[in-house]
């Protein structure tokens, strides 16, 4: 059986990130592990929202991880009591470090839909944490389908059509 005990989501402001905290999230809750929560910029300071501005009371960090815990829910976030981490770095070294700092068994993440002429120049973050993570990797994508199911009399009625 797979023993889930530690997951980590990086979350960068995006919905794919926010789609990926909601799978951490039903995870964690299923399999009773610590959620690790972590952002990376290269210059944090730009990869903050506008919507969000930075606090005069507050360091860049402390501002990072009061938005971060507006991105959970209240009731998860008391329940799950989840670890927040900010670093400075390339983003997927920084993932594939924190994930083998912290012994992380699962790393789930969102993706972004980028054109191919500049995937295939750049890669992608996701693309680059799922070769060098020391554990596996849940890619999600947003938006997501729903997920929904449809019953065998129904699929029988649609084939007759």
């Amino acid at each position: 059986m797979i023993a889930l005990k530690n997951i980590l989501v990086p979350h960068d402001f995006s919905d794919t990130s926010d789609a990926a905290m909601q799978y951490a999230v039903a995870l964690a809750r299923t399999f009773g592990a610590r959620l690790q929560v972590l952002h990376v910029g290269e210059k944090a300071q730009l990869d903050m929202p506008a919507a969000f501005p930075l606090k005069l009371d507050l360091s860049l960090e402390d501002a990072i991880r009061e938005h971060l815990l507006k991105i959970m829910a209240t009731r998860d976030f008391r329940e799950l009591k989840p670890e927040f981490e900010v670093r400075t770095g390339t983003p997927y070294l920084e993932i594939v470090r924190c994930a083998k700092d912290r012994n992380v068994d699962l790393i789930v993440m969102g993706t972004h839909g980028r054109g191919f002429v500049a995937h295939a120049v750049m890669g992608s973050v996701a693309e680059k944490v799922v070769r060098h993570a020391p554990c596996p990797v849940l890619t999600v994508r947003y938006p997501r389908p729903e997920l929904f199911t449809v019953d065998a009399t129904e699929r029988r009625a649609n084939a007759v059509m």
